[in-house]
């Protein structure tokens, strides 16, 4: 029997697929639990539907990111810290700083985890940040660390 599985099943197949099992096993297990609806003409256009929808937003997510990482390229977050002798810094700035900086400055949200920095800053001066907004896209951000 053919199914379209709408939930992973170890062993079996993964969500979205279609695929033919035991009759057995289909009526018996999947679908009792709600793991698979069976594979006739209507599922089959309503899997494809939701594909083409699915592909469709995740396009336009993608969009979505590359127009952000050119508003976030063209700005400059400041941050202000208090240092010491030769520009260290008591302390350091995090990409939370970072973040909030740039959210109440500009109204750009993003969460913290997507900035990509190897350590915290800990110096005055420019400072780049790589930020992952997507698996496909990635931004640079300037920081620039002024004394307070």
């Amino acid at each position: 029997m053919k199914v379209i599985f709408l939930k992973d099943v170890k062993g079996k197949g993964k969500k979205g697929e279609v695929k033919n099992v035991a009759d057995g096993y289909a009526h018996n297990f999947l679908l009792k639990q709600g793991l698979a609806v069976e594979a006739n003409n209507a599922n089959v256009k309503t899997l494809e539907a939701k594909k083409k929808k699915e592909d469709k937003d995740a396009a336009e997510e993608l969009a979505n990111m590359k127009k952000l990482k050119e508003t976030i390229e063209a700005l400059t977050v400041e941050v202000h810290a208090k240092s010491g002798e030769g520009g260290r810094l008591f302390g350091s700035i995090t990409s939370k700083q970072i973040a909030d900086e740039l959210q109440k400055k500009h109204g750009i949200k993003i969460d913290k985890r997507k900035f990509e920095m190897a350590d915290a800053i800990r110096a005055l001066g420019y400072t780049n940040v790589t930020i992952k907004l997507h698996s496909e896209v990635t931004a640079t951000l300037k920081v620039h660390v002024t004394d307070k």
